[in-house]
């Protein structure tokens, strides 16, 4: 199986679920990356414990404060990763962080959409934004051809929920605000794979499963442990024909 190679690795919502899971995972793997940047929103509250425990222990992990829907809490995460990296660029950025809410076509309001879109969808697009200078840093400075999460990427967690070919599959669960949120989301990935693609950053859409988590419920039917195995076994194999795509934790293609 191909390793990850990425030097610098970012990553959102990462005090719990597949946030977290993604960080103990990276850390223990075969080739951890130099730096990984673990964000959450309350990185000194009582469900980021577990992180900092982490952060004890691995001197390569940095806890970042940052909540994604607050623009300027983005550019102070920037400042503090700049710091870190000395010079060198963040290779892959994983957009991981969102919020779900249990509500009907008859219970959503506009606050209610307002907020999954801050969070799902405008969150990742002002990531990227604000990362792009050290993710082109990245690709200029590496020798690898072609696009990889080795060399420069954003990874946008997302769901066959935002899928509309698929809807009629799983809208017992009906979500809407989340729904739609990610059915923006993928609209993103693929326009930023579009606009990206020529400065040698790769950008894709990832379904990570349903999986056990507070958002997931005790019902899905997968661990994180096994989505993000999963995840980090598609990661390495990720290349410029993939780009824009939606995939998910095995690597097999979701229509839009």
């Amino acid at each position: 199986m191909a390793a990850l190679r990425a030097r610098a690795v970012l990553l959102t919502g990462s005090n719990r679920g597949i946030g977290l899971e993604l960080v103990k995972q990276l850390l223990g793997g075969p080739r951890p990356p130099a730096w990984i940047f673990a964000t959450c929103r309350d990185p000194e509250g009582p469900r980021a414990q577990e992180l900092r425990d982490l952060v004890s222990r691995h001197p390569n992990l940095v806890l970042v404060k940052l909540d994604v829907a607050d623009p300027s809490a983005i550019i102070n995460a920037v400042k503090i990763v700049e710091g870190k990296l000395n010079g060198a660029g963040l290779n892959l950025l994983i957009n991981n962080a969102g919020i779900c809410a249990p509500v009907t076509l008859e219970t959503v309001d506009s606050e209610e959409m307002i907020r999954a879109y801050k969070t799902n969808a405008v969150g990742p697009l002002l990531m990227a934004q604000a990362f792009l200078p050290l993710l082109k840093k990245a690709a200029r400075e590496s020798t690898d051809k072609g696009l990889s999460c080795s060399k420069a990427a954003i990874i946008n967690i997302s769901t066959i929920m935002g899928s509309i070919e698929k809807t009629s599959e799983s809208f017992f669960k009906p979500v809407i605000s989340y729904r739609c949120s990610k059915a923006a989301l993928n609209m993103l990935t693929k326009c930023q794979a579009l606009t990206y693609e020529e400065t040698g950053i790769l950008c894709v859409a990832l379904h990570p499963g349903w999986v056990k988590t507070d958002m997931g419920t005790q019902e899905a039917d997968l661990t994180a442990d096994t989505s993000v195995r999963g995840l980090l076994s598609v990661l390495p194999i990720l290349s410029e024909k993939h780009s824009g795509s939606l995939l998910n934790w095995e690597g097999k293609a979701i229509p839009w």
